[in-house]
């Protein structure tokens, strides 16, 4: 699923990470920790707080995506629509200053999170 370039990644900013699998869960808790940042800054009306903790949602997104082995999977193709999709639903957030939204993306991202832990036993 995830191809050479993810092993590359890893490769160069190994800080201690076991393993390339591990990157992949560092990230997902990554997307988890900034949403929940700026469904805070949304209760407590702090926009630009809000926009820096989406932004670096979105960007960890893009990153994932951007390391996906198109060429590998059906799943990598799924993962590519559904992480294009969750930045669209993130911009939303963001616009109409929706804490639902974030929350859906945080969902989705829960699961996949489960569900590459259970498919590497990585996290556990």
């Amino acid at each position: 699923m995830y191809g050479s370039q993810a092993h590359n990644i890893y490769a160069q900013n190994n800080a201690g990470i076991e393993s390339p699998e591990k990157l992949i869960v560092m990230l997902y808790e990554g997307v988890l920790r900034f949403n929940a940042q700026a469904k805070k800054a949304m209760k407590d009306k702090e926009i630009e707080k809000k926009v820096y903790w989406i932004n670096r949602s979105v960007a960890i997104i893009t990153e994932l995506s951007s390391i996906l082995d198109a060429k590998e999977s059906q799943i990598s193709k799924y993962l590519e629509g559904l992480y294009a999709y969750e930045i669209q639903n993130l911009s939303r957030a963001s616009m109409e200053n929706s804490v639902e939204k974030i929350d859906e993306v945080s969902l989705v991202f829960k699961g996949l999170l489960d569900a590459w832990r259970e498919s590497t036993n990585v996290g556990y």
